[in-house]
C-alpha cells in the first residue's frame, strides 16, 4: 500500500461536475489500496475574484487582510470536495491549513514554508480516512497565529511539501494539461509530451515561464526526494514523471528556507578564449561554434555580452588540456569573422587567456532566492577574489577567476554556505526508502547499488524548448572593475528582494579616466524592471557607474537538456538554426542543462518554433490545451 499525494487545481474543482470527477478518482485510488491525502485549490477563477473585490473596496489593501481574504477560497473547495467523497461512502476529513499546522514565515501574500506538523493527518490516515487539506495557506508560529498564503503557485508548493513531511511514496499533480510538454503548445502545436524529466531540467523550464509546475514545488520535489507525476484531471493520458537524481537526508525544520546551497564545486584547469567586438550582426556566433566545434574542444561556459554600437563581446572557457586547440580555435575564429569586417583596421581581438578557474555553488532555487547569488559575490570579495565571469542558472552560479585565488574562494563559500563537503558528492539514501532503480530512458539513469546511488554519465537529449517573454533587461555601462563591485550591485537588488535572472559581465576591461570598467548586463521580471532602473540610476554616482539602460523588448529562447555539458554541438546547432532564420542574438548564458539566448522581443516565437523543430522535438499528435 503506498501513501500518495493528489493535487488539484482551480480548473480541475471549478464546478460541481468537476469536484464529483475527482472524487471519483480519489476513490479510485484508494480502491486500489492507496491511502491518500488530497490538496486543492480555490474553484476556478476565485482568487482572481477576490482579489479584484478587495480592489473594489480598497486600492491598497493590507497584505495581512488579503491573506484572511484569499484563503477562504480554498476552505470552500475543501468542504465540498469532502462532501463528495462522503456521497460515494468514502470517509474523510478536510483540514485547512491552520489545523494541519502548516508553519510558515510571518511573510503576508508570499511565505514560505518552515515546518509542517503531521500528526493529525496520520491519525486520520490511520482511520482509513482521505484527508482533504487546504492548498496555498498555512499559518504563523508566532503568538499571533496569522493566516498566511504561499503566493503563486502555493497549492502545488503545499502539496509537494506535505509529500515531503509525510514520506510519501509520491505526489501527484492534477492540472488541465496531460503533463510536461516540449514547449508551449499555443505557440508551437506539434509540442509532446515528455514521460520522464529531471528535477533540474524541470527547475529550469518552470524558472522559464513553463506554468504547469511552480518552481518552489520543484525545489522541494528535489530537495527531499519526492516523484511528482503531472497529468490531467480531464483525460488518461500517462503524464509525467518529475524524478529527483541526487536523493540527499534533509531535515525538515526550516522546509523550505534552510541550506539555500548543497555544495561547492570547482575546476582549476580551465582557460578562457575572449572575442572581443565583434560584429553584432546574424550569424556570427554560429560561424564561430562551428569552427569551434570542427577542433573537439571541451567548452565549459559561454556567455555574450550586451552589444556596443556595431559590436559585442563573446567569452567561453575550455578546459586546460586542450591549450593547443584553443590556440588553433582563436585562429580559426580569426578566419571565421573576417567575412564579416569591414576593414583590416576593425578586426576583432582573440585573447586566450591561461591560469584561470571555476567556482560554482550548486543548489535549487538560486533565481527565486536574490540573496543567494549576492551572498556569493560578497563572499568573493571578502576573500579578496575579483570576479571575471558569470553564468547563473536554478541550480547553479558560477564564476571565473584567477586560478591562483581557487582554494581561498572555494573556503570562502565553503564557509560563507555552511556547506559540509566541497566537490561532487556520492548520493546515499537509506535502503528502507525503496526508491529502487529510477530509468529516465537512454540518456540518465540513477542506478541503485546496496545504499548508494550513482548518476551515469548523460548522453545528448534535449527535454525542451522555453520561450520567456516576461522579462526586460538591464544594462550599466562602465561599471569600474574594482573588487567587490559585483556584489554591492546585486547586494542591492537583494535588499529590496529583486530576483535577477541571465547575469553577463562582459569580459572586455577598457581603462577610462585611469580605472578599468566593464558593462554588466542583468534581466529582471518586467514587474521589477522600472524599479530596480530607477534605484541604480540613483545609486550610479554613488558607486561610480555610468548609464542604466532599461530594454523591455526582449525575449529569451532557451533549449533544456541534461547531457549538454562540454557538448560545444549543442550550442554551435543552437546558433545556427538561430542564424537561417535571421533572428540576432543579443546575449547568450549557458550552464550544464541550459543555453540561453536574448533576442529581440518580436522574434521569440519565431526563435522557439525554429528550435524546437530543429532539436526533432515536433511531432504528429496535436496537443489540445484548454484556453
Amino acid at each position: 500500500m503506498a501513501l500518495i499525494v493528489q493535487k488539484y487545481g482551480g480548473t480541475s474543482v471549478g464546478s460541481v461536475e468537476r469536484i464529483q470527477a475527482v472524487a471519483q478518482c480519489v476513490c479510485q485510488t484508494v480502491k486500489a489500496g492507496n491511502s491518500v491525502v488530497v490538496v486543492v485549490s480555490a474553484m476556478g477563477k476565485t482568487t482572481d475574484g477576490l482579489v479584484k473585490l478587495a480592489h473594489e473596496i480598497s486600492h491598497n489593501p493590507i497584505h495581512r487582510e488579503m491573506d484572511v481574504l484569499l484563503s477562504t477560497g480554498e476552505q470552500v473547495s475543501i468542504a465540498l470536495v469532502s462532501m463528495a467523497l462522503q456521497e460515494l461512502g468514502q470517509p474523510t476529513i478536510s483540514l485547512t491549513g491552520a489545523q494541519v499546522k502548516i508553519i510558515t514565515e510571518s511573510e503576508p501574500t508570499r511565505a514560505r514554508i518552515l515546518h509542517i506538523e503531521t500528526e493529525r493527518i496520520q491519525q486520520q490516515l490511520n482511520q482509513d480516512k482521505v484527508v482533504v487539506v487546504a492548498g496555498f495557506q498555512g499559518i504563523t508560529n508566532t503568538w499571533e497565529w496569522d493566516i498566511t498564503t504561499l503566493g503563486r503557485g502555493g497549492s502545488d508548493t503545499s502539496a509537494v511539501a506535505l509529500a515531503a513531511a509525510l514520506r510519501a511514496d509520491y505526489c501527484e499533480i492534477y492540472t488541465d494539461v496531460p503533463g510536461i510538454l516540449t514547449t508551449d503548445p499555443r505557440l508551437v502545436p506539434e509540442a509532446q509530451l515528455i514521460d520522464k524529466i529531471t528535477c533540474d531540467e524541470m527547475l529550469e523550464l518552470a524558472s522559464l515561464g513553463a506554468k504547469v509546475l511552480h518552481p518552489r514545488a520543484v525545489e522541494i520535489a528535489r530537495n527531499y526526494c519526492v516523484p511528482l507525476m503531472i497529468r490531467s484531471s480531464w483525460t488518461n493520458e500517462p503524464g509525467t514523471w518529475v524524478l529527483p537524481t541526487k536523493p540527499q537526508m534533509r531535515s525538515l525544520t526550516n522546509l523550505e528556507v534552510a541550506r539555500p546551497v548543497d555544495y561547492v564545486t570547482f575546476d582549476a584547469k580551465q582557460l578562457r578564449v575572449s572575442l572581443l567586438q565583434v560584429p553584432d550582426k546574424s550569424g556570427i556566433a554560429a560561424r564561430v561554434f562551428r569552427k569551434i566545434v570542427h577542433q573537439n574542444v571541451d567548452v565549459d561556459l559561454i556567455i555574450q555580452s550586451i552589444h556596443e554600437g556595431d559590436t559585442n563581446d563573446i567569452a567561453f572557457t575550455i578546459r586546460t588540456p586542450f591549450f593547443k586547440q584553443a590556440e588553433a580555435v582563436a585562429q580559426t575564429i580569426i578566419a571565421a569573422i573576417r567575412a564579416y569586417q569591414e576593414t583590416e583596421a576593425d578586426l576583432a581581438e582573440v585573447t586566450v587567456q591561461q591560469n584561470i578557474a571555476k567556482v560554482s555553488i550548486a543548489g535549487a532555487g538560486m533565481i527565486g532566492r536574490p540573496g543567494v547569488a549576492a551572498k556569493m559575490f560578497a563572499s568573493l570579495a571578502d576573500a579578496g577574489v575579483n570576479i571575471q565571469m558569470i553564468s547563473t542558472s536554478e541550480v547553479k552560479v558560477s564564476c571565473v577567476i584567477d586560478a591562483l585565488d581557487c582554494e581561498y574562494a572555494v573556503s570562502a563559500l565553503h564557509k560563507a554556505f555552511e556547506v559540509d563537503e566541497v566537490g561532487n558528492r556520492e548520493l546515499r539514501v537509506p535502503t528502507e526508502w525503496g526508491l529502487g532503480t529510477w530509468d529516465l530512458g537512454e540518456d540518465m539513469e540513477i542506478e541503485k547499488t546496496d545504499a548508494s546511488f550513482s548518476l551515469l554519465t548523460p548522453t545528448l537529449s534535449i527535454r525542451g524548448i522555453a520561450l520567456d517573454i516576461d522579462q526586460a533587461r538591464l544594462a550599466i555601462r562602465q561599471v569600474p572593475d574594482h573588487l567587490g563591485m559585483v556584489a554591492k550591485l546585486f547586494s542591492l537588488l537583494a535588499q529590496h528582494k529583486i530576483s535577477v535572472d541571465m547575469i553577463i559581465q562582459s569580459p572586455r576591461c577598457r581603462m577610462i579616466d585611469g580605472v578599468p570598467r566593464r558593462d554588466i548586463a542583468f534581466t529582471v521580471a518586467h514587474t521589477d524592471a522600472e524599479f530596480v532602473r530607477e534605484t541604480l540610476a540613483k545609486a550610479a554616482a554613488e558607486f561610480g557607474w555610468g548609464e542604466v539602460i532599461l530594454d523591455g523588448a526582449i525575449a529569451k529562447v532557451s533549449i533544456v537538456g541534461a547531457g549538454m555539458v562540454r557538448q560545444p554541438g549543442v550550442a554551435a546547432k543552437m546558433f545556427e538554426v538561430l542564424a537561417q532564420h535571421q533572428i540576432n542574438i543579443q546575449m547568450i548564458a549557458t550552464s550544464e542543462i541550459k543555453i540561453s539566448c536574448v533576442v529581440a522581443q518580436e522574434e521569440g516565437i519565431k526563435a522557439i518554433r525554429a528550435l524546437h523543430s530543429a532539436f526533432g522535438l515536433a511531432g504528429s499528435q496535436k496537443i489540445q490545451v484548454p484556453v
